[in-house]
């Protein structure tokens, strides 16, 4: 097993409290941005809407997507796949709009 800065970290054991309540928490989490994705595309809002927040929240679920893909862990890489849709979504909406 190999240790030290650089070592790869094993993902939570599969029984663990943390690990039974991720998937739901990504949902619910993904669920509460529904209506801001619903702001911008269906009423053509995009006031107060920070492009540079939402971009960064786009490339910060990226690299979480690479990185997830490195570990093999699905717990992060598929989670991340909802969080590039929704934050694409938001960072192309406001680009639309404006």
């Amino acid at each position: 097993m190999d240790h030290g800065p650089g070592a790869s970290q094993a993902a939570a054991p599969p029984d663990s409290p943390v690990a039974k309540i991720l998937p739901s928490m990504s949902i619910a989490t993904m669920v509460m941005t529904l209506p801001q994705v619903w702001t911008v595309w269906v009423d053509g809002e995009v006031a107060g809407v920070s492009l540079l927040s939402w971009g960064t929240y786009l490339l910060g679920a990226c690299l979480w997507f690479v990185h997830g893909l490195a570990l093999r862990d699905k717990t992060i890489y598929v989670a991340c796949v909802g969080w590039i849709l929704l934050n694409a979504a938001v960072v192309l909406g406001v680009l639309v709009q404006r």
